[in-house]
C-alpha cells in the first residue's frame, strides 16, 4: 500500500514534517479526489508571476488545467508540467480555449519573481500563481490537495514539500470535470480535453 500511495504523491525526501500544510490526512484527501466524494475546486485570489492579482473569475469561459506543486520539486512537478506544455502544443489552435495554471505550495520560496523565471520553461501560456500562506492554504483545501513541509534531517533551513500531484480539469464555468494522475501523458490529457472543446464558444 505504501508503494501505491507513493506513486500518487511527489517530492518526499525529508524525515520530519512540520505542522505547515494540510489540516487533513493524505489518504482522506486522495480518497476525496479519486472517488469524487467531495466538491473539487472553488474561489481563489492569488498573485500571478507578473505580480498581478488573479482570481478564479478571471478564467471563466476557458477550460482550466490546474496543477499544485513547487519549483524546487526534483521530479514529479517538472514531469507533469512538461506533459501539460506538450498537451497545449498538441491542441494547436484549440489551446486558445484552455488555460494551464501552476499553483505553488511553497510561497516562501516561490515568489512571483521566481515563478516568472520558472513557468516559461514549460509553456508560454502557463500562469504561475503564488500568494500568502493562508491564500495558498485556502486554494489547496478547495481542490482537496494534500501538502506538508518536510525539513531535511541535517538542516531545517532546507526542506521539501510532500504533496499530492493531480492535474485538475475544470470547466468553463469553474466546475470540476475530472483529474489526471501524476505521470499522465500529453496524449491522454488531450484526449480528455477534446470532448469539452465544443462545449462553448472559443475564446
Amino acid at each position: 500500500m505504501a508503494i501505491v500511495a507513493a506513486l500518487w504523491f511527489g517530492c518526499y525526501g525529508g524525515v520530519a514534517a512540520s505542522v505547515e500544510g494540510s489540516s487533513r490526512s493524505a489518504a482522506e484527501l486522495m480518497d476525496a479526489v479519486m472517488w469524487n466524494r467531495e466538491p473539487i475546486g472553488g474561489a481563489f485570489e492569488l498573485i500571478d508571476h507578473t505580480g498581478k492579482t488573479r482570481s478564479d473569475r478571471d478564467f471563466r469561459g476557458r477550460l482550466l488545467l490546474v496543477y499544485f506543486g513547487f519549483t524546487f520539486c526534483p521530479d514529479i512537478c517538472p514531469t507533469d508540467l512538461q506533459a501539460i506544455g506538450l498537451a497545449m502544443d498538441q491542441l494547436g489552435a484549440d489551446a486558445a480555449q484552455v488555460q494551464p495554471l501552476f499553483v505553488t505550495l511553497d510561497p516562501e520560496r516561490d515568489t512571483a519573481e521566481h515563478l516568472a523565471q520558472y513557468v516559461p520553461m514549460f509553456h508560454p501560456k502557463l500562469i504561475g500563481l503564488t500568494g500568502g500562506a493562508a491564500a495558498i492554504h485556502r486554494a489547496a483545501e478547495a481542490y482537496r490537495v494534500y501538502y506538508k513541509r518536510v525539513d531535511f534531517e541535517k538542516s531545517t533551513a532546507d526542506y521539501t514539500v510532500d504533496h499530492s500531484a493531480f492535474i485538475y480539469l475544470m470547466g468553463r464555468d469553474g466546475n470540476y470535470l475530472g483529474f489526471f494522475p501524476p505521470g499522465t501523458s500529453a496524449e491522454q490529457i488531450v484526449g480528455m480535453i477534446k470532448p469539452h472543446l465544443d462545449a462553448g464558444p472559443k475564446k
